[in-house]
């Protein structure tokens, strides 16, 4: 085996999520990664469906080439099957650009510091050195991780460009194939699958020939290219990123901190305490990158960003009582994030139209704060989706309440709604049940509040009567959410049970 270099450090990954679990004291699942630069969640087309054909076929080796794959990129990247290269992520990639252009003795170049470390790593396992004095290879990554920046495009060739946050900026050296330049992307990023390891590297044909060659004949799953080939289809959309990196750099710099002008999905903070910070945010369930001088931070959403900004010293944010909650089966995937004590900023997105809205108007009228986002084998109707929906927050509501002990336990409302007239009564005792009439059933309405009733170990009484359905089960919800709202209340009491416990 041949020795590394005294030098050579090999890629360090940031504390896994139960690690930093135990250390804050929470469940894993309320662990907020803001080191990985991915979406808080994947993509609707990240689903069981997603990959069930693939799944059958998983005794044989992938075969053909991977040519749908091949197909779908080249067709978003605007060139030729015969220019995209396949690999296990981005990282594949630039380990075999090193290998396939460097040897004992060779020099590459890493114009840019700080910037990606494997640049580096791939350059010593291939037995080369950094240096600037005639290289056979230059890396470059832009924009550039971990600053965000775009630096100008070195003149050497060849060049290997790094361009896994090019969506966030727009910018692509893809024009430059024939001139010596092979141009590296990944669906970690944008397309939310870095779990699946699947990247690409876009070249002249003859040097996507030659990679090829040197690549390993299958070098991702036949599970990984069919996540791939859905996510080309959903043509996720990057200006919300885009929108919420402007809002958190300006949480940011409200708080005193400079971040840099990012063309990514991140932010570089430059502080002298960036230490000292790393190390607290952790302690309080969240990750970040450290680095000398500065930490960086993922654009996540308005939830979980101002989560970070709390904890950073910003605006504490409404809602005590909270949990953040991830519910997943082979039908459907939800993350709940549930805040008692709320300011009824309310968000369902499951897909599922109208109860989807049902749940909206339950967490309003309880007074939550609710974000509950996921997807659902929506091809066979809303039954899963709804029924799974209500879980999820039935789950929540269970491990937002504790042991239940100072809550007023009790809570009833009266709702009309045109011609609908609701009432509800709520216990959480602890005890699941459901007694539910409603006069008229858009379709889940009644299996939606008794799925909540089991999931949150509540006790819930439902009469609504009226003609138009839609009104029936509306008003229904309203009034679950408003004795809900009732029920969850403090009475400073302790446990409400003459048996002391719940």
């Amino acid at each position: 085996m041949r020795t590394l270099a005294a030098s050579f450090r090999p890629y360090q990954w940031a504390p896994p999520s139960d690690e930093v679990a135990r250390l804050a004291g929470i469940d894993v699942s309320e662990v907020l990664r803001f080191d990985q630069n991915t979406p808080p969640l994947p993509l609707p087309s990240t689903r069981p469906a997603t990959v069930a054909g693939a799944l059958a076929r998983v005794n044989n080796y992938p075969s053909g080439g991977y040519r749908r794959l091949r197909r779908a990129i080249a067709e978003y990247a605007g060139v030729e099957p015969a220019n995209v290269v396949l690999g296990a992520g981005a990282d594949d990639l630039i380990l075999l650009c090193a290998r396939a252009y460097a040897a004992p003795g060779d020099t590459v170049a890493i114009p840019e510091t700080p910037t990606y470390p494997l640049f580096r790593i791939a350059t010593e396992l291939a037995g080369a050195e950094v240096g600037d004095d005639d290289p056979v290879l230059t890396f470059a990554c832009r924009p550039n991780n971990p600053t965000g920046t775009l630096g100008p495009l070195p003149a050497a060739r060849p060049l290997v460009v790094d361009e896994a946050y090019f969506e966030y900026s727009g910018v692509t050296a893809a024009g430059l194939l024939d001139d010596g330049v092979i141009v590296l992307r990944t669906f970690s990023k944008l397309f939310a699958l870095a779990g699946a390891r699947v990247g690409y590297a876009l070249a002249a044909t003859d040097v996507a020939a030659e990679l090829n060659a040197r690549q390993a004949p299958a070098p991702i799953s036949d599970v990984s290219s069919a996540l791939a080939i859905a996510a080309l289809a959903s043509h996720p959309d990057p200006a919300p990123v885009l929108e919420e990196r402007a809002r958190l750099a300006a949480g940011l710099r409200a708080l005193g901190f400079a971040p840099l002008e990012s063309q990514a999905n991140f932010l570089y903070v430059p502080t002298e305490t960036a230490d000292e910070i790393v190390e607290t945010l952790l302690h309080k369930g969240m990750v970040v990158r450290g680095y000398p001088g500065a930490f960086r931070v993922s654009v996540l959403d308005r939830e979980d960003d101002d989560r970070l900004l709390e904890a950073l010293g910003g605006p504490v944010v409404p809602g005590g009582r909270s949990v953040r909650r991830v519910r997943a089966t082979a039908e459907t995937r939800f993350v709940t994030r549930l805040a008692l004590d709320g300011g009824r900023r309310v968000r369902v997105a499951t897909g599922a139209g109208i109860y989807d809205h049902f749940l909206e108007q339950l967490a309003f009228h309880a007074g939550f704060d609710l974000v509950l986002e996921g997807a659902g084998d929506r091809e066979t109707g809303d039954h899963h989706t709804a029924e799974d929906a209500a879980l999820a927050l039935g789950q929540a509501l269970d491990a937002a309440l504790g042991d239940r002990a100072g809550i007023a336990r009790y809570g009833s409302a009266d709702v009309p709604m045109d011609d609908a007239l609701a009432r509800a009564a709520v216990d959480l005792g602890g005890r699941p049940f459901a007694e539910l009439r409603l006069a008229h059933d858009p379709g889940m309405a009644e299996h939606m509040l008794a799925s909540l009733a089991h999931a949150a170990r509540a006790g819930i009484h439902v009469e609504a009567a009226g003609r138009d359905p839609h009104h029936v089960a509306e008003a229904a919800f309203k009034a679950v959410g408003r004795a809900l709202g009732q029920a969850v209340a403090s009475s400073g009491e302790g446990i409400p049970s003459t048996k002391g416990t719940l």
